[in-house]
């Protein structure tokens, strides 16, 4: 949520749609992975893991300050930038973040399976219930990017908005360095 408050902030209504969407085909591939069973070689594997966590951690501090330097930076932030490039960056953002978060992969490795019947039609149960919760995760992200961008909109002209990035910058910063620090 603090990723697609971040678009909405820097790239406007479209940025933050664009984000969701990364994010949902992030939850998506994920959903495929463990239905097939790959989730399962990096919840075995330790390096693994560890790689794609602190890989995860790194990115989500990279984006929180990014977010907080675009708040002290001199030029004015309550402006997007709604160029082409911003945007694609947007899509590539939350796929990334879901990606490489591997607390996403251990849910659909541990949550969906209790779900889901063993014999010959698991895996398209498996798949059914990913596309089920990334449909989910579509709406609920969808109107938080739409209000998100309206509260921006109507905080334009003032340290509303600077504070609003601020916080989900700070925000993104705190989870990348305890995701990066958390003992699992």
């Amino acid at each position: 949520m603090a990723l697609v408050a971040r678009a909405a902030l820097a790239d406007g209504r479209r940025g933050a749609l664009l984000t969701t969407q990364g994010i949902i085909v992030g939850c998506l591939i994920h959903g495929v992975a463990s239905a097939f069973g790959l989730s399962a070689v990096l919840s075995r594997s330790a390096l693994a893991f560890e790689t794609v966590r602190l890989l995860g951690a790194a990115y989500l501090i990279l984006l929180g300050v990014q977010s907080l330097r675009q708040v002290f930076s001199s030029h004015e932030a309550s402006e997007p930038a709604p160029h082409a490039t911003r945007r694609g960056r947007a899509f590539l953002q939350g796929l990334l973040t879901n990606l490489l978060n591997p607390k996403v992969a251990l849910f659909y490795l541990t949550f969906l399976p209790q779900f889901v019947t063993p014999g010959p039609g698991a895996l398209a149960q498996s798949v059914a219930l990913a596309a089920i919760h990334a449909t989910m995760g579509l709406i609920w992200l969808s109107i938080y990017a739409i209000f998100i961008h309206r509260l921006a909109t109507t905080m334009r002209a003032g340290w509303g908005r600077r504070a609003l990035q601020a916080i989900t910058g700070a925000l993104l910063t705190t989870f990348g360095l305890r995701l990066a620090f958390e003992k699992l």
